[in-house]
C-alpha cells in the first residue's frame, strides 16, 4: 500500500525522499510524488508510473529544499494520473496520505459548497481543503490538525507541511501505520522503519489516534484528545542492506531461497533442543482451557491458516474455524467465552485483519497473532505476539513469510496439543525432530529449482491452469494458484482433488494444464485416481511428488518435480518451494513484473 516519508533536515532532501520511496516499492505503487518547501514556496513534482519518471521529473525540474514529503500511491479513489498523485496541495500546504476517508463524498459536497475548487478525483484532496480552511481563518497548524481530525471517518496516515512553517511537518495516523525517526539535527516520519533505515535507527511508533509534530529539534506526540504524550524510542534494527537483491535476478527469487534460513531462524525461538519440547513467549492465560479457535487472515496468510485448521484438529483435537478478514465481521460470528482468535498478517497492519482483531477483542476472545513485523499495530495489541522472524519481504507475492507462518503455527498446534494432553513427551519430541528436519528439506525442494525452469513453458502460453490436492496439499493448490495469478496474470484455480468430478472436470482439454500436489503417503491412491480422470479427458499434467509417487505415477505426465519425501507435518512447507517456482519462472517466461505485478499491494491498510 501507500508508501510515506519525511523530512525536516539540515541537507537538501529531495533525493533522499525519493530513496527513501525506493525502500518502499515493495509496498506497490502506481505513482509518486515529492513536495519541498524552498524559499517561502511549496514545491511540488509528481508523476504516474514508476520512481523513474518522478526522478525523470526531478532531474528536468529540481525540488530544492531541506524539508519535504514524499509518497508512493497505490490507487483507490481515482485513476494513476499526475492529477491524482500525492503531494496533494493548496496554496496553503501540501499533504500525503495513506489509507482511505470514508466519508469523503461528504465532506467534498460540503467544501464544494463552500467554493472550494478541487483538482483531482482522490479522497485525499479533501483532508487538504478541510485543513487549508482553518490555516487561512488563521488558526495555526497545530490548531487546524486539531479541528480536521475528528471529522474524519475512515483510516489514515498523514504527513503535512505548510507554507509558512518551513522548519516542521506534522503527522497523524489511525488505522494506518507512521513512524517517527530521530537523527542529529533532523526528524523524520516514514511508513515504516524500513524507509528510514539509511537515516536512522531511532525510531517512535505512534499509537492509534496520536498526531506528531516534528521540527529539526525531536517531535511532541499528542494522543486523539490532543494530550501531549510520550512514545518510547526504540532501536529499529531494519537494516539498509536488507532490501539489496545480491546476485539475485529479483527479490521473489531471493526471498524463496532465504527460506532454509528464515525457517530455521524462526523455528529456533519455538523449539528448546535441550529437551526436544515446544515453548511459546511468555503469556498470561492458560492454553489449557482454550475451546475453539477463530482463525482469520488474508491471501496468503488465509491459506497459511487453512493448513493450521488441519493441525490444531488433528494434533490438538481442538475445533478451528477459519475465514476470510474482509468477511469475518459480516457474518457475525458467534464468539463464544474461552476461545482464541488467531489473526495472521506478514505486516501486522492488514486493515481487514486489524478490524476482526478489535471485533475479537470488544467480544472477550484471547488474541494471539502470526506476524513478522513484532511492533505492527497488531503486535502492539495481542495477548499472545508469535513473530515468524521471515526478515524484510519486499517481493510482493508473500513467500518465505508463507513458510516461516507455517512454522509457528506448526509449534503453536503441538504446544496445544501438549497442553490439552492430547500428546505426550515423546510424541512432542517426534513433532520437534521433523520441524528440524524442515530446513535441510527445504534446501533439497530448492535444488530442483533448474528442472523447474526448464519446464515452465509450458505452462506460460496456458490461459487456465488448474492445481489440485488433498488434505493438507489442498491449502497449498489455493496457495499455487494464487502464486500464479498474482505475477504471471494467468487465470488459475486451486482445488481439492475430489472436488474435481463436482463441476471443474468440465474446463479439463489439452490446453489447461493441470498441476498435482501428491506426496506419497495414505492420499495418494485418491489422488492418482483423480488424474485419471484429468488424463482421460486430454489434460496435461505436471506431478509435484516424491520419488516414491513419481515412479507410481509419474509416467505420462507433461512434466514431473521430484521433492524429498518428508513427514506429512512439513509437508507444506516444503511442497511450497515447487509452487514459489513455478509461478517464478512462469512469470519470467512472460516477462511481467515479479515483484512489483500490478494492481498488487504488499500491505493492504485500506478495507
Amino acid at each position: 500500500m501507500c508508501g510515506i516519508i519525511g523530512i525536516v533536515g539540515k541537507e537538501q532532501v529531495a533525493d533522499r525522499l525519493v530513496d527513501g520511496l525506493r525502500r518502499m516499492e515493495y509496498r506497490g505503487y502506481d505513482s509518486a510524488g515529492v513536495c519541498t518547501l524552498s524559499g517561502g514556496e511549496l514545491v511540488r513534482r509528481r508523476a504516474p508510473g514508476k520512481l523513474t519518471g518522478l526522478v525523470q521529473e526531478l532531474a528536468a525540474h529540481p525540488a530544492p529544499g531541506t524539508t519535504g514529503i514524499a509518497h508512493t500511491r497505490w490507487a483507490t479513489h481515482g485513476a494513476p494520473t499526475a492529477a491524482n498523485a500525492h503531494p496533494h496541495a493548496t496554496g496553503v500546504l501540501a499533504l500525503v496520505h495513506n489509507g482511505i476517508i470514508e466519508n469523503f463524498r461528504q465532506l467534498r459536497d460540503a467544501l464544494t459548497a463552500r467554493g472550494r475548487r478541487f483538482e483531482s478525483d482522490t479522497d485525499t484532496e479533501v483532508v487538504a481543503h478541510l485543513l487549508s480552511e482553518q490555516v487561512e481563518a488563521g488558526l495555526a497548524p497545530q490548531d487546524a490538525v486539531k479541528a480536521v481530525l475528528p471529522q474524519l471517518r475512515g483510516a489514515f496516515a498523514l504527513a503535512i507541511a505548510f507554507k509558512e512553517y518551513p522548519d516542521m511537518l506534522i503527522g497523524a495516523r489511525l488505522g494506518s501505520p507512521l513512524v517517527v525517526g530521530y537523527g542529529e539535527g533532523e526528524t523524520y516520519l516514514g511508513s515504516d522503519a524500513l524507509a528510514l533505515a539509511p537515516l536512522t535507527q531511532q525510531i517512535s511508533y505512534l499509537d492509534e489516534g496520536d498526531w506528531v509534530v516534528i521540527t529539526r529539534a525531536g517531535a511532541q506526540v499528542y494522543d486523539r484528545d490532543n494530550a501531549p504524550v510520550s512514545r518510547e524510542i526504540t532501536t529499529s534494527g531494519a537494516s539498509a542492506a536488507e532490501i539489496e537483491k545480491g546476485n539475485y535476478r529479483h527479490f521473489m527469487q531471493k526471498e524463496i531461497f532465504e527460506q532454509p534460513t528464515v525457517v530455521a531462524q524462526t523455528l529456533r525461538s519455538y523449539i528448546r533442543q535441550v529437551d526436544q519440547s515446544v515453548a511459546l513467549p511468555q503469556f498470561d492465560f492458560d492454553l489449557s482451557s482454550i475451546h475453539r479457535v477463530t482463525i482469520v487472515a488474508c491471501g496468503t496468510s488465509y491459506y497459511a491458516g487453512m493448513v493450521a485448521k488441519y493441525w490444531f484438529e488433528q494434533f490438538a483435537r481442538l475445533p478451528a474455524d477459519i475465514d476470510f478478514a474482509s468477511e469475518f465481521r459480516y457474518r457475525e460470528p458467534v464468539l463464544e467465552p474461552g476461545g482464541l482468535a488467531l489473526f495472521i498478517s506478514q505486516s501486522g497492519e492488514t486493515a481487514d485483519t486489524l478490524a476482526a482483531l478489535r471485533h475479537c477483542k470488544a467480544q472477550g476472545q484471547t488474541i494471539a497473532v502470526v506476524v513478522n513485523v513484532p511492533t505492527s499495530s497488531m503486535a502492539r495489541e495481542a495477548d499472545l505476539l508469535l513473530p515468524t522472524h521471515a526478515g524484510p519481504e519486499i517481493g510482493v507475492a508473500s513467500t518465505k513469510a508463507f513458510t516461516c507462518q507455517l512454522a509457528v503455527l506448526a509449534a503453536l498446534a503441538a504446544h496445544m496439543a501438549v497442553r490439552r494432553g492430547r500428546m505426550d513427551r515423546a510424541e512432542e519430541a517426534e513433532v520437534v525432530k521433523h520441524l528440524l528436519e524442515a530446513p535441510a528439506s527445504l534446501n533439497a525442494a530448492l535444488a530442483h529449482d533448474d528442472e523447474i525452469a526448464a519446464m515452465a513453458h509450458h505452462i506460460a502460453p496456458a490461459r487456465d491452469v488448474l492445481y489440485l490436492g488433498r488434505g493438507q496439499d489442498y491449502p497449498l493448490a489455493l496457495e499455487g494458484a494464487l502464486k500464479l495469478k498474482e505475477i504471471s496474470y494467468i487465470h488459475a484455480e486451486g482445488y481439492a482433488s475430489g472436488e474435481m468430478k463436482h463441476g471443474p472436470i468440465a474446463l479439463i482439454d489439452e490446453a489447461v494444464p493441470v498441476i498435482v500436489l501428491a506426496p506419497s503417503g495414505p492420499l495418494f491412491e485418491k489422488t492418482v485416481s483423480n488424474m485419471q480422470e484429468v488424463r482421460a479427458r486430454g489434460g496435461k499434467i505436471v506431478l509435484i511428488s516424491d520419488r516414491e509417487g513419481l515412479d507410481e505415477a509419474g509416467e505420462g505426465c507433461l512434466a514431473t518435480i521430484e521433492m524429498p519425501k518428508v513427514h506429512p507435518l512439513i509437508a507444506p512447507l516444503v511442497y511450497a518451494v515447487p509452487v514459489q517456482l513455478l509461478a517464478y519462472h512462469v512469470a519470467c517466461v512472460k516477462g511481467t513484473d515479479v515483484d512489483q505485478p500490478r494492481n498488487l499491494a504488499k500491505s493492504v491498510t485500506v478495507e
